[in-house]
């Protein structure tokens, strides 16, 4: 089939075309002003990358390896990038499309990278951290210390999970009679982190817990990223009583695992931390008392040496035998004071036996018991002489068993009796 055209229609058309530049000008325009595209979010892989010194150029295509775009990061934009592409990553990113005349072709301007589905949560997790951190939450001058020997404390797990029977066990085994306190959670999915932070809540205001277990067993990283929550977190950090750890099986170490008093790393090992085992705790006690009865053993037999070597420099400094001649002589001369003691005493009792006598003798009582009488006058003076005394006078006789009064009737001899006793007496 043939196609012909008129002059005139050829000469219209040739008046009306576009040229080359006109048309990808227009596409330009198109595509460039477009609000949607100056700003655009593509999710793909990366399939090549060339690094130049203008900056990177790579393919970014769809992950079954279908319809694909180039793009390219300046070289001023590389150090703002939170991942660089690298062939075989997938990775969310934002630019703006550009179509460059010169090849008719488009191009995406790229201004941010982020990692999309498993990096993408590592991106959120490695943000957080660092938020968290720069707040001071992870510090170790934060950190409280556990209780020695609580008496009870409170866990924080599911119900049916294996780790809540795996913690009851451990504890029986460990410390019998150990009051434990369940405040059941869900610690998957959705709702978990909203869970965890109500049953913490519960603990504290019930005031009896001494230390909190926050466990669960394994599971894949999805399945834990309840722990990676700000409220889960903040929830523990904020806790007044002590908290341990127990997530999982030896993994990455949560954020939860980062603002906690301890952490380890199964539910087991939590609950072999909180309390110290009883036979443990035995056997300590025997080996405190073994290490006594061995210092109070060595101290005893130190002394022992200590005073047999100040005996033996006794001995050799021959004490021994000149304390014994000192107590000799101490007795010699103690004989010879009991001697002139007892003398003494002797010849003291005889001249007291003499004395004594002579008292008796001159004991008026007894001059009175051989029949004399003592004579008083009225005045109480004793008479000595008749010449002292006047017929009529009245005298006080005292005999040896009474006293009788009798009156002078008659004085005889009275000159005589004067001239003798009364110049006795006086001389006397």
């Amino acid at each position: 089939m043939s196609f012909e055209l008129s002059n005139s229609a050829v000469d219209l058309i040739a008046d009306t075309a576009l040229s080359v530049t006109g048309l990808t000008d227009y596409i330009r325009l198109l595509v460039e002003e477009d609000k949607h595209l100056r700003q655009i979010w593509v999710k793909g892989e990366v399939s090549s990358a060339n690094n130049h010194k203008v900056g990177l150029f790579f393919t970014f295509q769809d992950p079954d390896g279908g319809t694909a775009i180039k793009c390219v990061i300046w070289r001023s934009q590389l150090g703002k990038l939170a991942q660089l592409p690298k062939v075989g990553e997938q990775l969310i990113i934002l630019g703006s499309l550009r179509l460059y005349p010169a090849r008719g072709e488009y191009q995406l301007n790229v201004w941010q990278t982020l990692p999309a589905g498993v990096g993408l949560q590592a991106l959120r997790y490695q943000q957080l951290r660092k938020r968290l951190e720069a707040e001071g939450l992870f510090d170790i001058e934060r950190k409280k210390s556990l209780p020695t020997h609580p008496q009870a404390i409170a866990v924080v797990t599911s119900p049916t999970a294996a780790a809540w029977g795996d913690i009851q066990k451990t504890l029986r085994q460990r410390y019998p009679g150990l009051h434990v306190l369940f405040s059941p959670a869900t610690v998957q999915g959705e709702q978990a982190p909203s869970s965890i932070v109500k049953a913490i809540k519960r603990v504290e205001q019930d005031k009896r817990a001494e230390v909190l277990i926050l466990s669960r067993g394994g599971g894949a990283v999805e399945e834990l990223a309840c722990f990676n929550d700000e409220r889960v977190v903040r929830a523990v950090a904020e806790c007044p009583i002590p908290v341990i750890t127990g997530i999982g099986h030896q993994r990455d170490e949560s954020l939860v695992d980062l603002v906690a008093d301890r952490k380890v790393h199964t539910p087991t090992a939590a609950a072999e931390l909180v309390v110290p085992a009883i036979a443990e705790l035995y056997s300590q006690h025997q080996e405190r008392v073994t290490t006594v009865f061995e210092v109070v053993g060595t101290y005893y037999t130190d002394e022992a040496d200590r005073l047999q070597l100040i005996e033996n420099r006794l001995r050799r400094l021959g004490l021994e035998r000149q304390t014994e001649q000192e107590l000799q002589a101490l007795s010699w001369k103690r004989q010879r004071l009991l001697q002139g003691t007892t003398s003494q005493l002797q010849q003291s009792f005889a001249y007291v036996e003499m004395l004594r006598q002579k008292l008796v003798t001159l004991d008026p009582k007894a001059v009175l018991k051989r029949g004399y009488a003592v004579v008083r006058q009225e005045n109480g003076i004793i008479a000595r002489c008749a010449a002292d005394l006047t017929e009529g006078d009245r005298l006080l006789v005292e005999l040896n068993d009474g006293e009788i009064q009798v009156r002078v009737t008659e004085i005889k001899n009275t000159r005589a009796l004067r001239d003798k006793d009364c110049n006795d007496h006086e001389i006397g």
